[in-house]
């Protein structure tokens, strides 16, 4: 293995693919939440984009192969994507921040614990009925969980 390159761990995520309807919408909304999480831009073509976390990376991709146009994360398939989202205080800014770049908050009744009372995460939906979930660390010095 070549210097400074990690073992990685057989069943490790290497990466995760999402066929959006709108990739333009798909990277105003996505790119800025990968951003804030710490994200980076990792490849580019004309039907999508990805961004890099360690070793793993997200795919938004636009194919001509689609079937339909839209997603139900309530149908049978993806429902949501979680992301570490550091401290309490970091889901609360991403929270208020949010609907500015197209996302909203789903069950804002029961946030932040929509996910139980030992939880501390925000669950947002995009434009085009994706959903990402953003757990809080609640442990002190443990990061996110």
């Amino acid at each position: 293995m070549g210097a400074g390159r990690q073992a990685l761990s057989a069943g490790a995520l290497h990466h995760v693919e999402v066929w959006v309807p709108d990739l333009d919408a798909a990277k105003a909304g996505w790119g800025w939440l990968l951003g804030e999480l710490g994200w980076t831009p990792y490849q580019d073509w004309p039907a999508g984009r990805s961004w890099r976390l360690g070793p793993t990376y997200l795919v938004l991709e636009e194919s001509p192969a689609l079937s339909g146009r839209a997603h139900d994360r309530l149908a049978p398939g993806l429902n949501h994507l979680a992301f570490h989202a550091g401290p309490p205080a970091a889901v609360d800014r991403l929270v208020a921040a949010a609907p500015a770049h197209g996302w909203t908050l789903l069950f804002p009744d029961r946030h932040p614990h929509a996910g139980g009372p030992n939880t501390y995460a925000a669950y947002l939906t995009d434009n085009h009925g994706y959903e990402v979930e953003l757990v809080a660390s609640t442990e002190p010095g443990n990061g996110a969980r």
